[in-house]
């Protein structure tokens, strides 16, 4: 027998019964993005491999380990998108968006691909909301780029959140910082995993991310980035911290903060839940100041982040989940009447209200026990004499002239004067 076929490993199915909490996620980031002028893009689902390899890094585990490549009929080498970041700032310079008001915010929620190792609420094919803010080197982008990730972690329930906060600085004032660095890691190399060891020269920082043992030791004793930025990264950082404080926000610096992409620049931030256990990271982002430039545009500065609509899904395990909402149920006790109850469900779609009718042909008793399991504000039930509209709320029922009165009463109901 051929084996069953199931849903690829590291992937799922979203069911019906999942997506309320999900559009609960989508609806509250839409709202609290858009209130405050971040525009919704879509990008393409694969690009051009070269856009990651630049933007992201040749040397990270994204590009050398994680992304889903291939090549289409014309020979061009394609991968599935594994991150938003890149294909939004490819999107602004395509499309000449250095031409609007700065800064531009943009935001989205897609799908993206990693060939990595399923873990909980790690998959292959994953969803996320990100935020981008291109055009501005302000630290009022930073703090407000964070404030609305906050936002929305609390607004949906995230439980035990702790933003973790640092800085990488700039290019340029982290040459000084990489050679200390690499000087100490080469001094303790019979330590460090062969990973780390290889990578020494290509992306030094990454050694602050490995689970090694023996390189954690070796890191606990390295020089921190934070005591080598140079003023304007410093007076930058306390700008962003002094914002925080003033919106409330609670901080831990974290002077081994790093990001699993080359393009981040000053500016670094986490979300962790702490209820999550050790794969505790919720969403998180930062500054790229130099990314537009790295895929062929001028220097640009930009920020952003991205949150997984799983993590934060596992976050929120235990808040209430919202409900459909059903305004008329649509029963039919009538004879023949199938078709009477076809056009009123279709009236009252029309009208705007929330519709469901039996489709089943079950009893009245089983119509009326489907409208309670279901939450129905209303039930129209079709009789031969009439229609009678039951409140389900108080239990009160009475005859209505006709359909559009059935409609107009539970259009009232839903919205009182």
């Amino acid at each position: 027998m051929s084996e069953k076929l199931q849903a690829p490993r590291g992937t799922f199915d979203v069911l019906p019964e999942n997506w309320p909490a999900r559009r609960r996620v989508e609806a509250t980031a839409q709202r609290i993005l858009e209130s405050a002028g971040y525009r919704r893009i879509e990008t393409p689902a694969f690009e051009a491999t070269e856009l990651f390899a630049r933007g992201v890094g040749e040397s990270t585990d994204i590009v050398q380990k994680e992304m889903y490549t291939f090549e289409d009929a014309g020979g061009r080498s394609q991968t599935l998108r594994p991150e938003g970041t890149a294909p939004v700032a490819r999107a602004y310079l395509e499309h000449g968006m250095h031409k609007l008001a700065q800064p531009v915010k943009l935001w989205y929620l897609s799908s993206f691909f990693r060939q990595e190792k399923p873990q909980a609420g790690r998959y292959r094919q994953f969803w996320q909301i990100g935020a981008e803010a291109i055009g501005s080197d302000d630290p009022a982008v930073d703090a407000e780029l964070i404030v609305l990730l906050h936002t929305i972690l609390d607004e949906v329930g995230a439980r035990e959140l702790r933003l973790r906060l640092g800085s990488l600085g700039s290019p340029a004032a982290r040459v000084e910082y990489r050679n200390a660095l690499q000087d100490h890691l080469r001094a303790h190399e019979d330590d460090l995993s062969a990973q780390v060891r290889e990578r020494i020269d290509l992306n030094p920082l990454r050694a602050f991310d490995s689970d090694h043992p023996g390189t954690q030791r070796v890191m606990e004793t390295a020089p921190r980035l934070l005591d080598h930025l140079d003023d304007e990264d410093r007076e930058h950082f306390e700008t962003v911290k002094a914002l925080l404080d003033t919106a409330g926000i609670a901080y831990d610096i974290d002077t081994t903060l790093v990001r699993g992409m080359d393009y981040y620049t000053r500016t670094v931030f986490e979300f962790e839940s702490t209820a999550l256990g050790a794969q505790s990271g919720v969403g998180g982002g930062g500054r790229y100041d130099g990314l537009i430039e790295m895929i062929g545009g001028p220097p640009t500065p930009g920020n952003g982040w991205a949150a997984g609509v799983e993590r934060i899904l596992l976050a929120a395990e235990g808040a209430p989940e919202p409900q459909p909402v059903v305004d008329l149920y649509v029963a039919n006790a009538k004879d023949n009447g199938e078709r009477e109850a076809f056009a009123l469900a279709s009236e009252a779609r029309r009208a705007g209200l929330a519709v469901q009718q039996e489709l089943a042909g079950r009893s009245m008793k089983g119509q009326l026990k489907q409208a309670d399991r279901l939450g129905a504000r209303y039930v129209a039930i079709l009789r031969d004499e009439g229609i009678a509209l039951k409140d389900m709320e108080s239990g009160e029922q009475e005859v209505v002239e006709s359909a559009s009165a059935a409609v107009a009463r539970a259009l009232k109901g839903r919205h009182p004067a």
